[in-house]
């Protein structure tokens, strides 16, 4: 097991730079996810680590030991690829134990460590099989399977479950956390699905344009994001946000004033972005509330939840709600409550989070 230190790396393509000096430190049985969109760097970021690409500028180290020129077969990671990469006319139990032999390890230790990675991984009864025989859960598992008979000191995953239906997402995602918990090697994981980063991840790097935008828990960017564009990006439907001005009491949001949990300090007629969670407005009016009259324009039902798509003023807006098994109540919704802590502020100029005074 080993921490991985990221200083200052910098990634360029002759007179494109794609990755602008990054820092990040991963500390050693941590399971990191880079998420961000396609083209924001993640994935270059993360073969940089693996030695899959030069290290323009910075230092990357691993368990301590600087890495910049290290071959990547001496870096002591195991990467699994969203291709599976499988050797086709190989049965799965030579698949995994390939790069073994390649290091030749002992046959009979060869064996042990095939047999003891494929009970951990429920392909005990696949290992005669080859990888045209099995289902892409199980091709996925055979290439995790590979990585892990190595004992390495870091996984790196590239969007390994972007090639599975969503039920074998689902699966898949539980497995992989699993695997962290009985293993607990120091992974790095790539996605571009803020979901699996939601529900894999200790920490979450999030990532824009080849800069880092923020680094927390799953909760600690969910509920305070640094700005509008990870407010945007993390949540499920994403965080509504809509243009206003902070007045002396609160906000004005489309024509309606919003009572915010905190004083203005002096900065009444501010321009501002409100932001609103989809699971943070109440169909009945509670403590600290304010209503926003809105017009429904579609109902979502989604099973115990449902969305609500809506106008207010000028801007559509995503509400969740409870169903309770029905949905017919929810056609006659014309105004939802948004509690007064839970709105949040953001810079119209800059997009950056601001805090209220006490």
């Amino acid at each position: 097991m080993a921490g991985v230190s990221l200083r200052s790396i910098i990634k360029r393509y002759g007179a494109l730079q794609v990755v602008h000096g990054i820092d990040l430190e991963v500390a050693e049985q941590e399971f990191v996810v880079l998420v961000g969109p396609s083209g924001c760097g993640k994935s270059t970021t993360l073969r940089m680590i693996a030695g899959l690409e030069d290290i323009s500028e910075g230092e990357l180290s691993i368990d301590g030991r600087f890495m910049n020129r290290v071959a990547p077969k001496d870096r002591d990671v195991a990467m699994v690829f969203q291709n599976y990469a499988l050797y086709p006319h190989l049965n799965v139990a030579d698949n995994m134990a390939f790069g073994l032999r390649i290091r030749r390890m002992p046959k009979d230790q060869i064996a042990t460590t095939i047999s003891e990675t494929a009970e951990i991984l429920g392909l005990t009864d696949y290992l005669d099989r080859r990888p045209a025989d099995l289902s892409g859960g199980q091709r996925q598992r055979v290439a995790m399977g590979r990585a892990i008979v190595r004992h390495p000191k870091v996984f790196l995953f590239d969007e390994p479950l972007s090639n599975l239906d969503a039920k074998l997402r689902t699966q898949m995602r539980a497995e992989i956390k699993r695997l962290h918990n009985r293993l607990g090697v120091t992974s790095i994981y790539v996605t571009h699905d803020q979901v699996e980063a939601m529900t894999l991840a200790d920490r979450i790097v999030v990532m824009n344009d080849g800069r880092i935008e923020q680094v927390g828990t799953p909760m600690e960017l969910f509920n305070n994001p640094v700005n509008t564009f990870v407010a945007g990006f993390l949540g499920s439907p994403p965080m509504n946000q809509v243009k206003g001005v902070l007045t002396e009491t609160g906000a004005r949001i489309g024509g309606m004033d919003v009572s915010l949990n905190g004083a203005i300090n002096g900065h009444a007629g501010r321009d501002v972005i409100v932001g609103i969670r989809p699971e943070h407005v109440m169909l009945e009016p509670g403590d600290a509330t304010s209503s926003l009259p809105i017009e429904l324009d579609l109902v979502e039902p989604l099973g115990s939840e449902a969305l609500l798509h809506a106008r207010f003023g000028q801007d559509n807006m995503v509400f969740k709600a409870d169903t309770n098994g029905e949905i017919a109540h929810l056609s006659g919704v014309k105004q939802v409550h948004v509690p007064a802590d839970l709105i949040k502020l953001f810079d119209a100029e800059t997009g950056r989070a601001l805090e209220l005074g006490a």
